[in-house]
């Protein structure tokens, strides 16, 4: 796995913090950039005074995601600076809100890889923008390991100047409680979680097969139980034998193009609670390893990034994960549906009629929709067991990407649920987007020869809401929300603010936030 860097908080002032890079904000005001951190002048007055004044003639105005490096001694005159060696300013635009600075702090600690150790000052004297900073700084040094060459190693050390963090001399108090140390334990989580849903969504396609994903998935399920004492999280692989034998039919046709076969993993964290009922909720995740769009041939262009066709698995794992390391007292069961859809002599045809898990029959009208088939048999499978409520989570259509463009998400579904996805997007700094599911589309999947279509045919009109609509028949009853990610789950243009070319993660932290709001409701309701 990528490595991770190390993090702590300070409550010293700027001059006294030491470090190689002291990192600062500057937001966009009257056509120059202010300083957004008046705490970080203490002790350092005549040094920031002096780089308020040079920034401009920098031409650095403060705009979004642009960054300058200063020499301390540029700002200390003929005094010795107590300052670190540099200085790294980061426009956060017009914005100066909890959102700005999580995206600074991924932008700088970007920015400073190969770096090994820097302070940073930006404002944190509450928790949630000490959170924001710190995951943002986490997120944003990553890089991928198994790059070749390899890649610059990330910034090595992370220090947060936050009035939240107690004095050296208060820890030796047995009864002072530092009130940062819980804060920085989620933001290491959810970085590692980041980081392993970016490395899975990194790997080449011929390296992470179905069964390298549910090998990996396994691996890290034990390797997180073993540390649990307040739950327990097991795995189970379902082959494409007992696929076969138990009516999974959409991930066997899926899968039975390729040589290597489907997987479908099952995920389960059980927390140990104190009699009482721990609500629980059902996660699935779209893992087609690499589309090709089998005998419904995508163009060649449209290949590069398929790899990324698993990115809604990884997300569910991950999320899963961090909520077991965190102990959420939350039931949660995650299914990752894993296939390879490639146009081999067994590969589906259009024509072809699949009964997924739960008898329904659908008539296969694209091979290139599989996604929603191998969704349709986790779904089921998730529901049948009884949560309280499901999530799905895919890079599911090409037509999210039109709709919303490549850094938001949608979000479809029961109403009570879309509402509460939104509400954790919106705490964990993740963008989706609330879309209907029009009742007069559901005719488009109308069959004569099956229960459903998987495609309409010769009509591309709301083919995301369609999508969504075909999902919703293996559902029932119960509460759910569907999340299309197709576009925000793989960047394959520059970075921008703590997003990396390549796997992005995105959607972790909103389920992760799901997650942690789903315990606290069950929490208040007792």
């Amino acid at each position: 796995m990528s490595q991770i860097s190390e993090i702590t908080t300070s409550s010293s002032s700027a001059a006294d913090a030491g470090g190689d890079v002291l990192v600062l904000a500057a937001r966009l005001a009257n056509g120059g950039p202010v300083l957004l951190t008046e705490s970080a002048r203490v002790g350092a007055e005549p040094e920031l005074d002096a780089l308020t004044a040079l920034l401009p003639t920098l031409g650095f105005k403060g705009a979004l995601d642009t960054v300058v490096r200063v020499p301390t001694a540029a700002l200390g005159g003929h005094r010795q600076s107590k300052l670190a060696p540099q200085v790294l300013v980061v426009g956060t635009g017009e914005a100066d809100d909890t959102a700005a600075l999580r995206r600074a702090a991924g932008r700088a600690a970007r920015e400073l890889a190969g770096t090994d150790h820097a302070v940073f000052a930006l404002p944190a004297d509450n928790p949630d923008d000490l959170a924001a900073v710190a995951e943002g700084a986490l997120e944003g040094a990553y890089t991928w390991s198994g790059r070749v060459p390899e890649s610059t190693s990330p910034l090595a050390r992370i220090t947060v100047l936050t009035p939240l963090s107690p004095a050296p001399r208060t820890l030796l108090h047995r009864n002072r409680v530092d009130a940062t140390a819980p804060i920085l334990a989620r933001a290491r989580v959810l970085a590692q979680a980041v980081a392993m849903a970016r490395d899975l969504v990194n790997d080449p396609p011929a390296k992470l097969t179905p069964a390298a994903f549910a090998d990996r998935a396994r691996r890290a399920a034990e390797d997180a139980d073993r540390a649990r004492k307040d739950g327990r999280l097991k795995v189970e692989v379902y082959d494409d034998e007992r696929l076969a034998t138990e009516g999974f039919g959409g991930i066997v046709g899926v899968g039975q193009g390729s040589v290597h076969p489907p997987r479908l993993v099952r995920l389960e964290w059980s927390p140990r609670t104190r009699g009482g009922r721990a609500a629980h909720v059902a996660l699935v995740g779209k893992g087609i390893t690499f589309d090709s769009g089998g005998i419904s041939l995508k163009p060649p262009a449209s290949m590069p990034a398929m790899k990324s066709d698993m990115a809604g698995a990884a997300v569910v794992l991950t999320a899963t994960l961090a909520a077991a390391r965190l102990g959420l007292p939350v039931r949660v069961t995650a299914w990752l549906a894993l296939a390879e859809n490639l146009p081999g002599g067994k590969a589906q045809r259009p024509g072809d009629v699949v009964a997924t898990f739960d008898g329904t029959t659908v008539e296969i009208t694209n091979t290139d929709a599989e996604g929603r088939l191998v969704m349709a048999d986790a779904l089921a499978a998730a529901v049948a067991q009884s949560p309280d409520a499901v999530m799905d989570v895919a890079t599911l259509t090409g037509a999210q990407i039109v709709a919303l463009g490549e850094r938001v998400g949608a979000v479809m579904g029961s109403e009570s649920m879309r509402a509460d996805v939104l509400a954790a997007a919106e705490g964990a700094g993740e963008d989706f987007w609330p879309m209907p599911l029009p009742a007069h589309l559901r005719a488009n999947l109308d069959s004569p020869f099956a229960d459903l279509r998987n495609a309409p045919v010769g009509n591309r009109a709301g083919g995301m809401l369609v999508a969504g609509l075909f999902l919703r028949e293996f559902v029932g009853d119960t509460p759910w929300a569907h999340l299309d990610i197709a576009g925000p789950a793989y960047n394959d243009k520059a970075p921008w603010g703590l997003t990396p070319q390549g796997g992005t993660g995105f959607g972790v932290s909103t389920l992760l936030a799901f997650l942690e709001q789903r315990a606290a409701a069950e929490a208040a309701a007792d």
